[in-house]
This record gives structure tokens, sequence and C-alpha cells, in this order.
């Protein structure tokens, strides 16, 4: 055993350890002193042999009785069996006879027949405006003056928007007199004086143009 496996020394054994060694000193003191001889005498008067006789041991048990062996039977072979079986039948082989299956019969696609032309619009019906007085002629008095005295002449085309109300909304020189006084008195009238019939379309009164022309000429008597 290891010095590391020897097992921790209990309180016991130490003062079992103590007390050997009191009695070691204190046999050696009294041999020094000559007291061990008179302890010596004095315990081998009162010392009485006892003889100890031992105790008989136990007689030993008597050993158990073998165990009984059985008689195993002898080993017999089973006897051969034969088993007759009927022959397997012979295989039998299908034969498939081959038929042409027939061919699915072939579709014909048509062309996609083509979509029928759009309905056509319903026409609508429109009416031109139409003038509802004579006040598109040129009156002496819408000469302008300075105009009557330089003997300025000439024809002034206009084009005219016509309202759903029938008055001129406004109006353009198209053809002009070759006298700025003359075109400006021109459409100056155009939009006191002009009055339509508006122009409808499918029975409701639209906006719409016309075209007018003005002959700005100075009579004999003006001149």
């Amino acid at each position: 055993m290891s010095y590391l496996e020897q097992k921790p020394v209990s309180a016991r054994q130490m003062w079992a350890w103590g007390a050997v060694l009191l009695l070691h000193v204190f046999l050696g003191y009294a041999l020094i002193s000559g007291l061990a001889v008179k302890v010596v005498k004095s315990v081998v008067k009162e010392i009485e042999t006892v003889q100890i006789e031992e105790a008989a041991p136990p007689p030993d048990e008597p050993p158990p009785p073998p165990p009984k062996m059985e008689d195993i039977p002898p080993y017999v072979p089973p006897p051969d069996v034969r088993i007759e079986t009927a022959a397997p039948p012979p295989p039998t082989i299908q034969t498939q006879s081959q038929v042409a299956t027939p061919e699915p019969p072939r579709v014909v696609q048509q062309p996609p027949a083509p979509p029928p032309p759009p309905a056509p619009e319903p026409r609508k019906v429109v009416t031109r405006a139409e003038p509802i007085a004579r006040t598109f002629e040129v009156r002496e008095d819408d000469y302008p003056p300075a105009s009557l005295r330089a003997e300025e002449e000439g024809v002034t085309g206009v084009s005219v928007v016509i309202g759903t109300d029938g008055r001129v909304k406004s109006c353009e020189i198209v053809q002009s007199s070759g006298f700025s006084r003359l075109d400006a008195r021109a459409c100056e009238i155009a939009q006191r004086r002009w009055r339509f019939k508006p122009a409808t379309e499918d029975g409701q009164p639209v906006e719409s143009t016309a075209r007018r022309t003005y002959r700005w000429q100075i009579t004999d008597a003006r001149r």
C-alpha cells in the first residue's frame, strides 16, 4: 500500500501509541534505578500458571449428496419423409395479335371568322346658323368720319363665332380692306348688331362659325 493510500490514524491508536511510549520510558527508568528487579520479583510470585484448554473444533458437516443425473434418452433421428409434389403445369404463352389501330381523324381548324364590321355611328342631324335679321349691310352712318374724309374704300372679310344664344361671341379679320379703321369698324358692327338663329346638333343648340364680307363704298351723295 502506498503512502497516499494509508488510512488516517484514529484517536484510539494515538492513545495506545502514547501509552506504549510511556511504558517504555517507565521501563527504562526502572532498569536504571533497580526498581524493575523488585517489581519483577513481586510479579513472579503472584503469577500463577493457568492451563487453558482449547475448545474442540466443531465436527465437519457432511458434504451434500451429488445431484441426481436424469437419464437422457438416446438421439433418434427423424425418419425421412418424402413429399410428392405435382409437377408444375407448363407455362402458358399469351400471344397478342397486333391489330392496326385506326388513326384519329384529322381535325382541320377553320380560320376564325372575321369580326363583324362595326355598326355605323348614327348620323347627327346638324343645322347651320341662320341670320334672323337683315342687319349685315353697311349703312352710310357706319362709315368712320375720318375714312369718309380720306375717301377710303374696300372689302373687309370677317369670321365670327356664334354662341348658343345667336349672338356673336368673337370676331376675326380674315380679309383686310387695306384700312385699319374700316376693318375695326366691321368687327364692331358684327358684335353689336348681328343676330343668328343658332346652329343645332340633334336638336340641341351648339356654337358655330360664319364668314361674311363688308363692302365699303362711298356714295356720290357723300362725296
